[in-house]
């Protein structure tokens, strides 16, 4: 798989978003979610999605720390600013010491918690992008990864080809629980550049968003090759 990232377009964007009053942040995580949507091969089995950690300032002025996440009902190979919600960061990191959350109270408190009321929802595995500490996170059901998730012996087939630089993760349905698990994994191998969810897809993160995305490319690659060989 190609890595599309290009500096120019990525300057281009960030430059062209700031004249809407749209931040660096914002706009370079619509070009790497943009780039992510339009290959096929990552979003063909049901999609992904992508976030950022930023600031963000409500409707009185004050600045909140937030989590931009992928909305409900957006593609990601055509996002605009607003299919990327601003979530209150304090309340999610705050949701991670709960014993449970039902699927309802989780949409609840996301809602609660916007930036902007008329926002979309935020996606279903927001707490999940949220619980890992990188600023840029990217999710995707890449077909090569699937190709290797989705077989019985799915755990030392996932060690055999990924090594140590990506944790596994069990499969357990997206929602609060699967957040709560897949942030154990992480803090118990913080070296780690990504997560391998069974029967599922792949995670990637970094400092910034070019980081995480040439990590998703990369790991993708590493599968695709597997796969032919």
């Amino acid at each position: 798989m190609k890595n599309l990232w290009n500096d120019a377009d990525a300057e281009k964007m960030v430059a062209d978003y700031a004249r809407k009053g749209v931040g660096g942040d914002l706009a370079l995580r619509v070009y790497t979610t943009r780039l992510l949507g339009g290959e096929p091969r990552l979003v063909l089995h049901g999609g992904g999605n992508t976030s950022c950690k930023t600031k963000a300032t409500d409707l009185l002025g004050d600045e909140w720390d937030v989590l931009c996440v992928k909305g409900s009902g957006w593609d990601m190979a055509v996002i605009e600013p607003q299919g990327l919600p601003a979530v209150k960061m304090g309340a999610l990191l705050k949701a991670r010491a709960l014993d449970k959350l039902s699927d309802e109270d989780m949409v609840a408190l996301q809602r609660s918690n916007l930036i902007n009321p008329s926002s979309p929802n935020p996606s279903v595995e927001t707490l999940l992008h949220a619980f890992l500490p990188h600023k840029f996170v990217d999710h995707t059901h890449s077909t090569a990864i699937l190709a290797i998730v989705d077989q019985e012996d799915s755990k030392p087939l996932i060690k055999t080809v990924f090594g140590d630089r990506l944790g596994y993760v069990p499969y357990i349905k997206p929602g609060f629980d699967l957040a709560k698990v897949a942030a154990e994994v992480f803090d118990a191998d913080p070296s780690v550049e990504g997560l391998i969810l069974d029967k599922h897809g792949i995670f990637t993160f970094g400092d910034d968003a070019r980081q995480a995305y040439d990590r998703m490319i990369h790991y993708v690659n590493v599968a695709e090759e597997y796969v032919a060989r």
